[in-house]
């Protein structure tokens, strides 16, 4: 996790820097914690294992294909605070790039076109799911709700990592969804925007006169445009390393981590069972994908 008000890391969503993973346990009663992105990765790969493994008693053929990396889960969120991710990666075209590469050559929509219709739809609803066999529900904290099919070899693989699937997705929706709730008032804060200010002073310090992190995405494409893909890449660069650098040596990433703190536990007494319940399945399911993968995080 390495930027703040990242959507990636569910029940602290404004994540820290340095730890290597979140820690809403310590907050409600040592329950669980958050997964590390590394051992994200191992779950994930172990689900892949075991969808492969229902397709093919359901007849079908499936490739495990390339998984994220720990970079790709750790490039989401509002502002960078993590300056090796920024020289690695800028802020994350690349692995944008990558992914849809990865999402064009996926071997398992090759093999899918190659069915006929009717197999092609089983296919389909075999691997994720349809609305015939049943759907699932959960209410978002921030109103609304999402669904999904209750019966697929995804929603096979996601129970048997996680012990239920149903209870899961419920706990998942909530979990991940909390940050709207405080969100709007945290970025009003005048803790926050004072901080925002001398996040500010130091950019232009570093010779980049942004107001707020925001500012610098909406201006990346016209100060790269007419540029080669090599000095496009290296201004990213430069103004995502100035970015995750002024963040670290002003007050901002760590007035942003203590409101978050603060504005989040006002939602603890709602969702807290379901955060608890969120960390102790992913915890659940880390340990089972370990043993099916054969590897530890």
């Amino acid at each position: 996790m390495r930027r703040m008000f990242s959507s990636a890391c569910a029940s602290v969503a404004i994540v820290t820097a340095t730890t290597a993973g979140c820690t809403a346990a310590a907050e409600h009663g040592g329950q669980g914690r958050e997964l590390t992105a590394t051992e994200e990765v191992v779950v994930r790969r172990a689900e892949q294992l075991l969808v492969k493994e229902c397709m093919e008693k359901k007849g079908f053929k499936y490739w495990v294909g390339a998984l994220p990396t720990v970079d790709d889960l750790k490039g989401d969120g509002f502002f960078l605070t993590d300056v090796g991710w920024a020289k690695r990666n800028g802020y994350g075209s690349r692995l944008q790039k990558k992914a849809q590469n990865v999402q064009r050559d996926d071997p398992n929509s090759a093999y899918a076109k190659t069915l006929p219709r009717e197999e092609r739809a089983r296919y389909s609803d075999t691997l994720l799911g349809s609305t015939s066999s049943g759907m699932l529900t959960a209410d978002l904290p921030v109103g609304g709700a999402v669904q999904a099919p209750r019966d697929s070899c995804l929603a096979d693989a996601k129970g048997r990592l996680y012990g239920d699937f149903e209870t899961w997705f419920r706990a998942e929706k909530t979990a991940t969804n909390l940050t709207p709730l405080y969100q709007p008032d945290l970025v009003k804060d005048r803790r926050f925007t004072d901080a925002v200010k001398k996040w500010s002073a130091c950019m232009r310090v570093a010779g980049h006169d942004y107001a707020k992190p925001s500012q610098v995405r909406e201006k990346l494409t016209e100060l790269t445009e007419g540029l080669s893909e090599e000095k496009a890449y290296a201004v990213e660069v430069d103004l995502a390393v100035a970015e995750a650098t002024c963040a670290n040596e002003t007050p901002l990433a760590r007035t942003t981590r203590t409101l978050e703190t603060e504005y989040r536990e006002k939602q603890l007494p709602l969702y807290g069972d379901d955060i608890a319940t969120y960390e102790r399945m992913s915890l659940d399911a880390l340990a089972q994908a370990e043993e099916i993968t054969g590897s530890t995080a």
